[in-house]
């Protein structure tokens, strides 16, 4: 049985990691940090992964740990922390390497929103998720999510370098690749 558990906890990780890494990059705005926080989530999914996969939606149980831990990080130490304005290259990726420019001015205009703005845009916008859901994995009320979420988009409106990625034909909304309910 504990074998069983632990090979769907390695195919959940297989599938999802790039995808948690993503998230927490946008959370956290570095790399480094983001594979960190990763890591410390999926540490306390795999301690409790009989409760997890049992739930309803493992992704949203282990989405919430993923903002669960980075916000602890930020209680039990206060580092300051310089948000990279440029995300590292990756070689041998034709379409990353076009899109440069956007998610340079994209991650540096998200650099500059709150805390809990940036978690509520990541959320909402990268990650799909309606406002219950972002409202629930928050830990916060549908309103909050609402007026942060408004906040936020206005904030990343008046970002010079935003904007004019924004007017570009390459540019598909408040993220590239995937679906957004804007």
């Amino acid at each position: 049985m504990q074998a069983e558990l632990e090979d769907r906890f390695q195919e959940f990780v297989r599938a999802r990691w790039s995808h948690l890494v993503r998230t927490a990059y946008l959370l956290t705005g570095d790399a480094h940090h983001a594979e960190d926080l990763t890591q410390t989530a999926l540490a306390k999914a795999y301690r409790s992964w009989r409760r997890v996969s049992r739930s309803d939606n493992p992704d949203a149980y282990v989405r919430r740990m993923l903002v669960t831990c980075n916000r602890d990080r930020f209680r039990k130490r206060r580092v300051t922390e310089a948000l990279t304005a440029a995300p590292p290259e990756r070689a041998g990726r034709d379409e990353a390497v076009a899109r440069v420019d956007e998610r340079r001015a994209l991650l540096a205009a998200l650099a500059q929103l709150p805390k809990r703005q940036r978690a509520v845009v990541v959320l909402r916008y990268w990650e799909d998720l309606s406002e219950a859901e972002v409202a629930e994995t928050l830990g916060c009320s549908p309103g909050t999510v609402k007026s942060q979420a408004s906040k936020g988009l206005a904030k990343l409106r008046t970002y010079p370098g935003l904007t004019r990625v924004m007017d570009g034909p390459a540019y598909s909304g408040a993220h590239s690749g995937e679906g957004s309910r804007t």
